[in-house]
C-alpha cells in the first residue's frame, strides 16, 4: 500500500428535496487544504472511470473553450464542438490523457456526464449546458447514470444522480484508487 498523502471523503449531500447528489471531497491528509498536481488529477481520473463504469461518459467543457481545444488539438484528444462551438464535449479519454486534462483545467469549471444519452447525443444538455454552465444538468440528471460539477481547484467532485447511492460511489472508487496515495472514506 503506497503512502497515504491524501484523504478522499465521500458523503451525501443536500442540495434541496429535487436533488439527489454525493459529494467527493479530495484533500491532503496533514494540511486538510484540497489536494493539487500530478497525485490529485491521477486520484480523480481513476475515480471518474471507476464511477462511470460500464456506461459511455464524457467531459463537458463550457468556458475558455480556446485553450481547451489549442490544448486537446496539441495532445491529439478527440473532441467534439457542440452548440456552435460554445461547448466542447471530450469523450471518455484513456487514464494518462485525462488525469493530463484534469491537472491542467483544475482550476477550471467543468461538467462530467455519464450514462446511454451520452453515446446518442443529448442536444438539448449540451446547448444548456453553452448556456447556463454545469446548472444545465439540474432539468436533466435524472436521465443519466450522473452529472458530476468538477471543482478540483477546490478538491471536489459532485454527482448529481439517483441511482449511485453513496455506498456504491465508495464501492466503486476504492478500488480503483487502491494503488494510489490516497484512503477513501465517509467522513467521521
Amino acid at each position: 500500500m503506497p503512502d497515504l498523502h491524501y484523504v478522499m471523503e465521500i458523503e451525501p449531500l443536500d442540495l434541496g428535496a429535487d436533488v439527489k447528489a454525493v459529494g467527493l471531497d479530495l484533500m491532503e491528509v496533514e494540511s486538510r487544504e484540497p489536494a493539487h498536481g500530478s497525485d490529485a488529477a491521477h486520484i480523480w481520473a481513476a475515480t471518474m472511470a471507476a464511477l462511470a463504469g460500464t456506461e459511455p461518459w464524457t467531459l463537458d467543457f463550457f468556458s475558455h473553450l480556446d485553450r481547451v481545444r489549442e490544448y486537446c488539438k496539441l495532445h491529439a484528444i478527440a473532441f467534439e464542438e457542440k452548440s456552435s462551438g460554445h461547448a466542447l464535449i471530450i469523450p471518455a479519454p484513456e487514464p494518462e490523457p485525462l488525469a493530463e486534462l484534469f491537472e491542467r483545467f483544475a482550476s477550471e469549471t467543468f461538467g462530467a456526464r455519464a450514462g446511454a444519452l451520452v453515446r446518442s447525443g443529448d442536444a438539448l444538455v449540451e446547448a444548456e449546458l453553452a448556456r447556463r454552465g454545469v446548472d444545465a444538468y439540474h432539468a436533466t440528471f435524472r436521465n443519466y447514470l450522473f452529472c458530476a460539477v468538477c471543482d478540483f481547484e477546490n478538491g471536489f467532485l459532485t454527482l448529481l444522480t439517483e441511482k449511485l447511492w453513496t455506498s456504491e460511489v465508495l464501492r466503486r472508487v476504492k478500488p480503483a484508487v487502491a494503488k494510489l496515495p490516497v484512503e477513501v472514506a465517509r467522513p467521521q
